[in-house]
């Protein structure tokens, strides 16, 4: 495994951070055994939220880790602030509510790394990154950020946090992935993918800013069961989730999966492992969140860590060369 260090978290931060949405309570032991895996393989650093499984994968993580007793060995990221049906919740009221929720839940008295998990434009940051460092103060929280904002929004919180003395934003979670969204596959989601995430990408390269980018394999387009003539089958299934299909199965993303199988079964990979090593051989400080369900998944993941790509093997992946390159020597 390989590591990565911020300012604020005294730990070690795995570059592949385990997802927490498959835990659940009616499959504990599946879920104890999982993080026993995805431990024993290096992984110290887990996405959670408060909206996930209504709860649930926050309450299972914290049983974990308390029965455990990893709680110093682990890095914790949670996300609140999630907007539901009736309001949009981007306010302190709801970061107190559902900080305190998360806390319960996970069995902790800090969260390592603590998110809001959406934005709201219409609301000034000031009140936000105010709340969000009384609890910094408080020993409560050690680095605060925004998934799913903006690197606009998120320069905005800065400019307020140094004119007040304040910590500021320090990490952010958007989607990022070979595959370009022709729409997002839930409301009010952020990517820093394709053309249009190009401002993003050079704003955060130039920053240097922890990114815990999600969909590293584009809700499930680059797992190698998706194709041209079948996703809307998959789609009835409930194989592929109906929005992902919407969001990323279009003719220059199906192109993006021809080469990214060529050149998996040149290296001797698979489709999910280039996918992944993309987002890994970024020029970018990043730690994607992976979402592995077996043993399988999580040594599969770890290959990817490893798989140097070329520029120019990233370059024709990403369409932006005709010709495929030839075989980098540094690369399997």
């Amino acid at each position: 495994m390989k590591y990565g260090h911020i300012e604020g978290v005294e730990k070690p931060i795995s570059r592949l951070v385990q997802g927490t949405i498959m835990l659940s309570t009616a499959e504990e032991e599946y879920s104890f055994d999982l993080l026993d895996k995805v431990f024993e393989a290096g992984i110290n650093t887990f996405d959670c939220g408060h909206i996930y499984g209504g709860g649930d994968c926050e309450r299972v993580l914290g049983r974990w880790i308390e029965d455990r007793g990893v709680r110093k060995d682990v890095v914790i990221l949670t996300k609140g602030c999630h907007h539901n049906t009736d309001r949009r919740r981007v306010t302190p009221f709801d970061l107190t509510a559902d900080f305190y929720d998360s806390l319960a839940r996970l069995r902790t008295d800090h969260i390592d790394l603590c998110l809001l998990h959406r934005d709201d434009p219409q609301k000034a940051v000031g009140p936000i990154v105010d709340i969000l460092n009384q609890y910094i103060h408080d020993g409560r929280i050690g680095v605060i950020g925004g998934s799913n904002w903006s690197h606009n929004r998120i320069r905005k919180a800065n400019i307020y946090a140094e004119a007040n003395g304040l910590q500021p934003f320090s990490v952010s979670s958007p989607n990022f992935s070979l595959a370009d969204q022709l729409e997002p596959p839930w409301a009010e989601c952020i990517s820093i993918s394709g053309a249009d995430g190009e401002e993003a990408r050079a704003w955060y390269q130039e920053n240097q800013m922890p990114l815990f980018t999600w969909s590293s394999i584009a809700n499930g387009f680059f797992t190698g069961k998706v194709r041209r003539d079948n996703y809307k089958q998959l789609v009835e299934e409930g194989v592929l989730d109906g929005s992902s299909a919407t969001a990323y199965c279009t003719p220059d993303n199906f192109k993006r999966l021809d080469r990214v199988e060529t050149l998996a079964k040149e290296k001797k990979m698979t489709i999910p492992q280039i996918a992944l090593a993309y987002v890994l051989n970024q020029p970018l400080n990043i730690f994607p969140l992976v979402g592995a369900r077996s043993g399988d998944e999580i040594t599969a993941n770890l290959q990817s860590l490893d798989t140097k790509l070329s520029q120019n093997e990233m370059a024709w992946l990403d369409l932006k060369l005709s010709r495929k390159p030839t075989r980098s020597k540094g690369g399997k």
